[in-house]
């Protein structure tokens, strides 16, 4: 999983943490989840594809998985709104 920031120009802040999590899912998990839906929660993922989440390091994320998208370049520059 890779950190990121929602806001670019934030990068070069020293006290700015990344606050966008980009994962991936594959296909045999999407497909266990999927088969195992009764033990879902609100952050499980049943599509295969990139996601992004809103995450700051260490924590549980702030919302549902946006995606999936065909890329992870997708998934960021829709976390960063400039797709």
């Amino acid at each position: 999983m890779a950190q990121a920031y929602s806001d670019p120009t934030r990068e070069g802040d020293p006290y700015a943490l990344p606050d966008v999590e980009v994962f991936f899912v594959d296909a045999l998990t999407a497909n266990y989840n999927r088969q195992n839906a009764d033990h879902g929660d609100d952050f499980t993922v049943y599509d295969a594809g990139w996601y992004w989440w809103t995450c700051f390091p260490g924590c549980i994320p702030d919302g549902d998985p946006s995606g999936p998208y065909g890329t992870e370049a997708e998934a960021l520059a829709d976390a960063q709104d400039i797709g």
